[in-house]
């Protein structure tokens, strides 16, 4: 009779615990349904829409018909595309290594006990919180080669200043060095963060054993940065593949400067929104988020050789 009354209650416990683990999971579900409800309408949709479309050719008013891969054949054959994959190749290659190298030594210099570092960290900071509109606009001034503030200077040494922006060989040099200067305080506030995590007992143990300031940086520092250098490098290349502010700001439509600048993201605005080429657009699109994925499952493969997380 005991053992038929303990059944029961361990069954009825049993259930209990069932009916509230259900009860839980339909909260917690619903607590989730707003975050994964726009992650697909603004996320997951639009990707599979940009997919569709690559088959397509755009029509007026809309309209589009399935073409299938012959946008991908087009792109095999384009030159413009093949100058915008130049361009951002090397917009990459500049960027991205010198302006983590410089946000990490700025990042270095400012963790240090010096008087007013709260006020440098302020004014490397004030790029980021700026409009990018904004930064190309002054910059565009200063890179004016009539009255801009660069050619003024020169030509106080007697040096007749070129045209930045509108000279096909160096105008992508002048997009980079705005890039570099607009992205390093972004990327020095993570290395800072990354910085103050490093026990103090690694540089303690080091001055103890009379280590110099470049083997403590290359012994201690960069290899307990490493995570966050993996993670600064992963967000810069993904950021510079998309790099299209700047260059629509800067250069202007009709510059001779354009073809040499324009990148991967700006072909793709051009054949969306001014060429009402949807569908070839759609293509550019895919085939540089296929891009991005590749080179981001390379990084995640390599960082055991170089990412030290203990």
């Amino acid at each position: 009779m005991n053992g038929d009354v303990k059944g029961k209650r361990k069954k009825s416990v049993s259930s209990l615990a069932k009916t509230k683990k259900r009860s839980d999971y339909f909260w917690a579900y619903v607590m989730i349904a707003p975050t994964m409800l726009g992650l697909f309408i603004f996320y997951l949709w639009p990707i599979l829409q940009t997919f569709y479309y690559s088959f397509t050719e755009w029509g007026a008013f809309g309209q589009h018909i399935w073409i299938g891969l012959e946008n991908y054949k087009r792109m095999l054959t384009d030159a413009n595309l093949f100058q915008s994959i130049k361009n951002t190749a090397i917009y990459i290659i500049f960027t991205v290594p010198i302006g983590i190298f410089l946000s990490i030594l700025v990042a270095v210099l400012l963790n240090q006990k010096i008087k007013g570092k709260t006020v440098y960290r302020t004014l490397y900071f004030l790029p980021v919180i700026t409009m990018p509109a904004a930064i190309a606009m002054v910059w565009r001034w200063l890179y004016n080669a009539d009255y801009g503030l660069l050619n003024y200077l020169l030509s106080l040494f007697g040096i007749k200043g070129p045209h930045w922006v509108s000279d096909p060989k160096i105008a992508l040099y002048s997009i980079i060095v705005v890039a570099i200067w607009s992205g390093v305080g972004y990327n020095m506030v993570i290395f800072l963060s990354g910085l103050q995590g490093i026990p103090r007992v690694y540089y303690e143990a080091a001055e103890i054993d009379g280590a110099g300031p470049f083997t403590v940086f290359f012994k201690i520092t960069l290899p307990l940065l490493s995570p966050v250098i993996f993670f600064v490098t992963i967000m810069s290349l993904i950021g510079a593949f998309q790099v299209f502010d700047l260059i629509f700001m800067m250069i202007g439509k009709g510059s001779t400067a354009l073809e040499h600048t324009q990148s991967i993201v700006y072909l793709f605005y051009q054949h969306a929104f001014v060429l009402n080429d949807k569908g070839y657009a759609a293509a550019i699109a895919v085939v540089l988020l296929i891009v991005i994925l590749i080179i981001t499952a390379i990084q995640m493969a390599l960082q055991k050789k170089w990412v030290h997380y203990d």
